[in-house]
């Protein structure tokens, strides 16, 4: 569990960043390529970003398995600019990259390229740079028209929700997995984690490649903020959404149903509504495939305020990906060490 302690000042102080930031979704995207093929939301844009990958972006993979730690320096929180999280990373002090980098498995300690990092090696520290840039370029630039109408989509959605209830609605309407009890925020997380925001206040940073749950920085020390998913309703990055699991699964579930668990599952968690609303079709039908997915343990359904959020349960998940419930799940996660997960 993660909880995030609130003083009145900082309740004053909770911003929503004003558009992607660049760093955290190359780190997410990172650990989207390391997912598996037919994930429902990124499996298709996998296979493009894979096919031709530039080979400098390795360095980067090293840093950012699909499980696991990653290293807080490489989502520097300095804005919406490339060029400012480039110039931030490469300005990081020997001290803490040693730190952090120690924090990686212990099989990565012998890689020579990490141990140049760790000493912060100009030449190394200039090769990080340049293939933040080329991974930027080649995997992210093309999608990111996309990404940034999500996130501009999800700023509309939070500003209703300030709007209507102020600052602790927005709170408790961030995420399904994340439950406000004043003063606190609670996340679920798969560690225990207590972030004191302490009169820094919180920022929270809407991201496309946040998957399934809310994350945040292992330091606590750092500027706070809580990456969560955006809701992607059905802006994907590829128009090509005719997987074979999912035409297999249209023929198990009927084509309305694989729709509408295809739906909760682009967008972390949705509304019967809103359902009904991106399906075209009634409200009535909304309610009744949901039913039927809850009875059969595909989904959760929990009340939120005055609505019903619907979410994706384990067994919906596998389904989605073509594996068996107790199977390790393929979503890109991080199950960091107190820190960062997904």
């Amino acid at each position: 569990m993660l909880n995030i302690h609130f003083s009145s000042d900082d309740l004053g102080r909770v911003r929503l960043a004003t558009a992607p930031d660049p760093s955290w979704e190359m780190l997410l995207s990172l650990h989207a390529l390391g997912g598996s093929p037919d994930h429902i939301v990124f499996g298709p844009w996998r296979a493009t970003a894979l096919n031709p990958l530039d080979p400098s972006i390795s360095l980067l993979r090293r840093l950012a398995p699909p499980r696991g730690y990653s290293p807080d320096f490489l989502t520097p929180g300095v804005g919406t600019s490339l060029e400012s999280a480039v110039d931030a990373v490469m300005s990081v002090g020997r001290t803490r990259l040693r730190h952090e980098l120690a924090l990686l498995p212990a099989r990565r300690h012998t890689d020579p390229w990490m141990r140049a990092l760790a000493l912060g090696e100009p030449e190394t520290m200039r090769r990080l740079g340049g293939a933040m840039r080329r991974y930027h370029q080649r995997v992210l630039a093309r999608p990111w028209p996309r990404i940034r109408a999500v996130i501009d989509g999800e700023r509309a959605l939070r500003a209703r929700d300030l709007l209507d209830g102020g600052v602790e609605r927005l709170l408790g309407n961030i995420h399904p997995l994340a439950r406000w009890e004043p003063p606190v925020l609670r996340v679920d997380y798969p560690v225990r984690q207590d972030l004191f925001l302490n009169g820094r206040g919180l920022l929270l940073i809407p991201s496309y490649f946040c998957w399934r749950r809310p994350i945040t920085l292992r330091d606590g020390e750092l500027d706070p903020v809580l990456v969560y998913p955006a809701n992607r309703g059905l802006q994907l990055l590829t128009e090509d959404r005719g997987t074979p699991q999912l035409t297999a699964l249209a023929r198990l579930l009927g084509r309305t149903r694989a729709a509408v668990l295809e739906e909760i599952a682009a967008s972390n968690g949705t509304t019967g509504g809103e359902l009904a609303r991106r399906l075209g079709i009634s409200a009535a039908s909304a309610s009744e495939h949901a039913a039927t997915m809850r009875d059969a343990n595909l989904i959760i359904s929990r009340r939120v305020t005055n609505t019903v959020w619907h979410t994706l349960s384990p067994l919906g998940q596998a389904l989605l990906e073509g594996r068996r419930p107790d199977d390790e799940p393929h979503a890109p996660g991080r199950a960091r060490i107190g820190a960062r997960s997904a």
